[in-house]
């Protein structure tokens, strides 16, 4: 597995990184060698805060955790990451098995700058995200929005004729709501 990190206002030292690297290598048995991982680290207080991204053949895991030790925010976040992938086995492995990955959605991110706020547009846009958008089914935008821990799922619906857009999000109440666009 390929780790890079990203130390926000705060530096993560070698031994650090070793260890990081070590526990990320944990998650290879599920990925293999050609996975990358993004770590992001900060310190606000006495919080240690540790990001992990997985990118493995175009689904994304992202998990998050927060601890008063640096080495305890780590193992919790791959903990996280091996129970997204357990918990979605079933749906992982026969999606492997059938090599449909290049049907499934790559969802970069790329921030852009934030934009200037006037006056007249103090409710206004604060950031925005450029999509690489692709068809996909809905189950796999459903896993895709489980697996980056997301309340809602932007993707191009596969299983309708018209390849409209769609929106996939979770409801208060349980369950799946679906928006698709009528042109």
């Amino acid at each position: 597995m390929n780790v890079k990190f990203n130390e926000r206002k705060a530096k993560i030292y070698n031994d650090r990184k070793e260890y990081i690297v070590k526990k990320c290598e944990k998650l290879d048995k599920y990925f293999g060698e050609d996975a990358d991982a993004q770590v992001a680290y900060s310190f606000h207080g006495s919080e240690h805060t540790i990001e992990l991204t997985v990118n493995y053949r175009s689904f994304f895991f992202r998990a998050e955790e927060k601890a008063d030790d640096m080495l305890k925010a780590v193992d919790g976040v791959v903990d996280s990451i091996e129970r997204q992938i357990r918990k979605n086995k079933t749906r992982l492995s026969k999606k492997m098995r059938q090599d449909s990955f290049a049907k499934t959605m790559s969802m970069a991110l790329v921030d852009l700058p934030d934009p200037e706020v006037t006056e007249e547009d103090e409710i206004g846009v604060v950031r925005v995200k450029e999509l690489d958008v692709k068809p996909m089914t809905v189950e796999d935008a459903i896993m895709q929005m489980e697996l980056l821990n997301h309340e809602f799922f932007f993707f191009i619906n596969s299983e309708d004729n018209k390849n409209k857009h769609a929106v996939v999000y979770k409801r208060k109440n349980g369950g799946y709501g679906l928006l698709v666009s009528k042109e």
